[in-house]
């Protein structure tokens, strides 16, 4: 992305204009195929977050920058250490900034714009500390440590999320030539001059050391591990390896060739097989690295066949040139749109918006990139007059930031106020309370309030910050610790209630908080995202599917030692991908059947309940821009058509087992569709999970089947 150097510097003399427009007397290391790479991964990274469906690997774009910048940044540093046996630190920090900086913070100023006046307030605090990340360029370690985060995770990316591979870039590109500049001399003073012999070594040291930490963390921790610099670090190694290395180059043109044309494969099939479950950055992204490495020492472009020459036509060529600001832009305007009125993300509306980002790229390239890099007032001044200018640019974007802070933190908290104010006092005929329910505790239906009238609590735009309060007590991602939390009576002869389950069970504990302190149970959590209490292992043997697997074995330890419980609710969602078919959900069904007995042995009731609909995006997203009337999903989309659950409870109460399932769907839907807002309760906080306001809605029912079950 960032990677550039004299290679893809303008001329400096009308000679030198002259003579390149003709194609001719460019630098011996003048690559002009590199352009036509840079065009292949940013099309990759754009095509993939317009279209994730059709193109599913297209990540692998980034580590087809890293390569570059590795390859053009070792070239140009040892250049300049062949020349003068050191390296100009401020010069060479100074220009990266030139180059870098500006286009940056313009569209970091861009995003605390929208951050203030476009985006919904539940995503003000990722935002925020986003933005400011990517300011300071640590955006990759930000995301690093909320990835431990299962319900950050399901948050709405923010809008400068792609800040993080420009991030581990500019890690990058300060401490490579110290470390460079170190080794140099080093071998200089111990190796006896033989410099570059000193230079490979610590090269291929550091790229070992990291490409070992890329598959071990790949596997331990992959969340976090997609994103810290030292996981990355070997696919700048390799392209630093090809500029140390001259003689790797093909000195023939089929060779040549072979590995061009090989090279643009590769690359291009891993961005079409890869998908989001393949063990990423770990020695699957060897497979890119390498094939990038193929296309960068494939130089031969006498033919027009040669893959060279075809990497360097105009149209492609246009692309790589304006490649940092198309891979800058596409990113916040993606996430814009669906909150722009009248606008979304239909075909058309994708197409014309990602036309367009080409089109801000080149403006962008053309009025502030290359002006920039061209600066009188900072290229004939010292380089620090630039850092000073680093620091004013820093400083710019933080008060722009801070300004979207100081005006909506406070109508974030008043949001909250009132939110706080209505669940307290809940108006009649709220959520819930407003349709029929499953016959276990039916209300006349329809309730209806004319007061909540066009209401929606929370508003659309607060939706997705109405979340459980108590985010300790929910395992997340590789987390394979049970988190038992205890609240309500401490009484000895307290009732004692289970909350087991998935996100979904979790979506539900505050509203099991507020039962267990009103009736004076005492309740236990036993909940881990995305791992619902089944008998039935993971299928995968990645991090997160080996610690659900230990979090259920050490739940199965911890529920043998406890004293019977009196109930035991358990929720979870399904998963459509194992339970598409009534034979496949038979299958996940006898799981949970079979995990069940362990409590049923015991004479606990089990209560369980039919997995709320589910969107094919958030319907906040929806309700700020159209009518509440239009924000709905067809029924048959959006209830599963066999739910496991629902078949493990039908089977188990056929046996005469304890097993009460309760079944909300006709609250949610009506006959043909579901709507987004229910008694004018705003349902969905994303595509599948409640509300917290929604879920309190559901108290009266799940006390009653609970208190049931706790009387058998």
């Amino acid at each position: 992305m960032g990677a550039m150097d004299e290679q893809t510097a303008p001329p400096t003399t009308r000679r030198q204009a002259r003579q390149a427009a003709a194609g001719s007397a460019k630098p011996d290391h003048f690559l002009p195929h590199i352009q036509g790479l840079r065009a292949i991964a940013v099309l990759l990274v754009v095509v993939y977050h317009f279209w994730p469906g059709r193109l599913s690997g297209g990540y692998i774009g980034v580590d087809v920058f890293f390569v570059i910048s590795g390859f053009l940044i070792t070239q140009q540093l040892t250049r300049q250490l062949e020349r003068t046996d050191r390296i100009a630190l401020p010069s060479f920090y100074a220009k990266r900034a030139r180059r870098l900086l500006p286009a940056a913070i313009v569209v970091l100023v861009f995003a605390s714009l929208a951050t203030l006046f476009i985006m919904p307030l539940s995503s003000l605090t990722e935002n925020v500390r986003e933005i400011l990340a990517s300011t300071f360029y640590v955006e990759n370690w930000a995301l690093a440590l909320n990835s431990v985060d299962y319900l950050a995770a399901a948050n709405e990316p923010s809008l400068v999320q792609h800040y993080w591979s420009l991030s581990l870039e500019e890690q990058f590109y300060l401490f490579w030539p110290v470390l460079l500049l170190g080794a140099s001399v080093f071998a200089v003073k111990v190796m006896k001059r033989r410099k570059w012999v000193g230079l490979i070594a610590v090269l291929a040291v550091v790229g070992v050391a990291s490409f070992a930490l890329s598959i071990f963390f790949t596997a331990t921790d992959p969340a976090a591990a997609y994103f810290v610099t030292y996981t990355r670090v070997w696919e700048f190694a390799v392209g630093g390896a090809l500029a140390l290395l001259p003689r790797l180059r093909p000195t023939r043109a089929w060779q040549s060739n072979v590995l061009g044309y090989g090279g643009i494969a590769v690359v291009l099939a891993c961005g079409y097989f890869f998908t989001a479950s393949t063990p990423f950055p770990g020695y699957m992204a060897a497979i890119p690295v390498l094939g990038t490495a193929a296309i960068i020492v494939s130089h031969h472009r006498e033919k027009p066949w040669d893959a060279g020459r075809v990497l360097s036509i105009r149209p492609v060529s246009f692309i790589g040139d304006i490649s940092y600001s198309l891979y800058l832009w596409h990113w916040p305007l993606i996430i814009i749109a669906p909150y722009v009125p009248g606008w979304g993300l239909s075909t058309l509306n994708r197409v014309a918006l990602f036309l367009f980002c080409f089109v801000i790229a080149w403006l962008t390239k053309r009025f502030i990139e290359d002006p920039a890099r061209r600066w009188r007032f900072f290229v004939g001044r010292r380089p620090r007059v630039t850092m000073i200018g680093v620091v004013a640019a820093m400083a710019v974007s933080s008060l722009f930031v801070g300004a979207a802070w100081a005006v909506q933190q406070p109508k974030y908290d008043a949001e909250a106020s009132q939110l706080a104010s209505t669940l307290a006092n809940p108006p009649d005929c709220f959520g819930a309370a407003s349709g029929p329910t499953n016959g276990l505790t039916a209300v006349p239906a329809p309730c209806v309030n004319p007061a909540l009238d066009g209401q929606i609590i929370p508003s659309p735009g607060f939706g997705n910050a109405d979340r459980p309060e108590h985010p300790e007590c929910l395992s997340t991602l590789n987390d394979a610790t049970v988190r038992d939390c205890q609240f309500g009576s401490t009484a000895a002869d307290a009732p004692q209630v289970a909350l087991i389950g998935d996100s979904h069970a979790y979506a539900l504990m505050d509203p099991f908080i507020a039962m267990a302190e009103k009736n004076g149970w005492h309740l236990t959590t036993y909940l881990k995202g995305g791992c619902p209490w089944t008998s039935t292992p993971m299928t995968g043997s990645d991090a997160f599917s080996q610690s659900c697997d230990t979090w259920r074995a050490s739940l199965t330890e911890q529920l043998s030692a406890h004293t019977p419980f009196g109930a035991v609710f358990t929720a979870a969602l399904v998963d459509r991908a194992t339970a598409s078919t009534s034979a496949e959900a038979d299958t996940v069904a006898a799981g949970y059947s079979d995990a069940w007995q362990q409590v049923l042995g015991a004479g606990t009731p089990i209560v369980t309940i039919v997995d709320n609909p589910s969107w094919s995006d958030d319907p906040n997203k929806c309700l700020r821009t159209s009518a509440e009337s239009s924000c709905t999903e067809p029924r048959s989309d959006a209830l599963a058509a066999f739910d496991p659950l629902a078949i493990a409870a039908s089977g188990a109460a056929a046996q005469g087992q304890p097993v009460t399932l309760l079944d909300f769907s006709n609250t949610y839907c009506s006959d043909t569709t579901c709507p987004a807002v229910v008694g004018g309760a705003n349902v969905y906080r994303d595509p599948d999970h409640l509300t917290r306001t929604f879920a309190f809605t559901l108290e009266p029912f799940l006390s009653t089947a609970v208190a049931s079950a706790l009387a058998r």
